[in-house]
């Protein structure tokens, strides 16, 4: 499966440590031929933070994929109709956005997004970042796994010493899990190596 002539939503929450992670994976996507809409959460369009400012992350957004970016429910809501998306990723992934979308809660343009894909029955591709992927957010993880059109890009534990309970996605893997998801299926392994590769 490629890309060309898809059109990927790419959704940013507000995990600001794994932005610099994202934004090369959304070029490749772009270098991959796929039109890419940005979209972001209320956190991500308003708050400055030690790994950056939300103006210039937006900035990025703008320039790598020359689209307008959607930042309000009112926004993101006609992509449901529209039938606008092919997929939508969410990356990075909180847990606080991982927690609403696996519980039916709509309360961001990201998670707008990502309910107007399953309503057209069109993938959803998760890339999580969240200190609590081994706590809480553990039962919310299972619960997307298990549902339809919802995939998962390959995650592990980033800090296993540090933070045992912290998951977080190989972000190299989301156009991989993308072309997967696109043909119905779970890039596999799912559960993979993470601090490693961090190291």
């Amino acid at each position: 499966m490629n890309l060309i002539g898809k059109t990927i939503g790419i959704g940013l929450t507000g995990s600001h440590c794994t932005f610099a992670e994202v934004m090369p994976e959304i070029k490749r996507l772009v270098d991959a031929g796929a039109n890419v809409i940005p979209i972001i959460s209320h956190t991500v369009a308003s708050t400055d933070t030690r790994f950056g400012k939300s103006e210039d992350w937006q900035q990025q957004l703008l320039d790598i994929t020359g689209n307008a970016i959607i930042s309000s429910i009112p926004e993101a809501e006609p992509l449901g109709p529209s039938k606008k998306l092919d997929v939508m990723v969410i990356a990075p992934c909180t847990g606080t956005s991982l927690s609403k979308l696996a519980n039916a809660m709509t309360d961001s343009p990201v998670l707008m997004a990502a309910k107007a894909t399953m309503r057209n029955l069109r993938p959803v591709v998760l890339a999580i970042s969240t200190n609590d992927g081994l706590g809480l957010n553990a039962a919310n993880i299972a619960k997307v796994a298990a549902a339809k059109n919802i995939f998962l890009v390959p995650y592990g534990q980033d800090a296993p010493e540090k933070k045992p309970n912290s998951l977080v996605a190989r972000m190299e893997l989301i156009q991989d899990t993308c072309e997967a998801a696109l043909e119905g299926k779970q890039l596999q392994p799912m559960l993979v190596e993470k601090f490693r590769y961090m190291q």
